[in-house]
């Protein structure tokens, strides 16, 4: 399947994504989940741990600083669906201000992180991946707050897993994924322009406020 920017973002508005079978596929194809996951921007499950573990200084955010290294490192597992073309499309897409990445790193090292796609006032979130402990947990509760600051409406993580289970994430229906995309796109949220937050400290303080 022949695939470019508009066409891929056309279909993110749509409410569909691409996948590959496996790294080595050349193949793309869409998927269009009968069971949507997503994570409710005011149902972040934020327990005593991770909230210890947000205060911690011993870490840093950065948005957007290393898409590539997030990419890498979300392709780095014995299966992946992201091959050659898809690493193409969302190159293209960050270039043109369509996909963004938050990174999580600890000694000058990159550790963790998340990347999507911003359609209207939703996040579509493709992947996330963690070499240190709770490092893909910290991607997660700083994107919260900074979506929920941007104006964002709408955070899609395409399936359910356990692990985002425990934060908080929900299955819906097709037709509810697409009646809350079709409300998110009624508006544009512009995610860099909004600051990250201060410390740690601040994302629980927003998050335990709201939740």
């Amino acid at each position: 399947m022949s695939l470019d920017a508009d066409l891929l973002m056309h279909a993110y508005r749509s409410g569909i994504f691409p996948m590959a079978e496996r790294h080595d596929d050349p193949e793309i194809f869409w998927v269009d989940p009968r069971k949507r996951g997503i994570l409710p921007l005011d149902g972040f499950h934020l327990s005593r741990s991770l909230a210890k573990r947000l205060r911690r200084d011993d870490y840093h955010i950065t948005l957007n600083h290393a898409f590539d290294g997030v990419l890498n490192g979300c392709a780095d597992r014995p299966e992946t669906w992201i091959n050659e073309p898809i690493r193409a499309l969302y190159d293209e897409l960050f270039y043109l201000g369509h996909a963004h990445s938050l990174e999580v790193w600890m000694d000058d090292t990159l550790v963790g992180g998340v990347y999507g796609v911003v359609v209207g006032r939703a996040f579509c979130g493709e992947s996330m991946f963690s070499r240190r402990r709770d490092a893909s947990k910290i991607a997660l509760a700083w994107l919260v707050d900074l979506l929920k600051r941007s104006g964002g409406t709408l955070f899609d993580t395409q399936f359910i897993t356990p692990h985002l289970a425990t934060l908080g994430a929900i299955e819906i229906t097709r037709s509810d994924y697409r009646a809350r995309l079709s409300e998110a796109l009624k508006a544009e949220i512009d995610l860099p322009a909004t600051p990250l937050a201060r410390s740690g400290q601040e994302v629980v303080q927003r998050i335990t406020h709201t939740s």
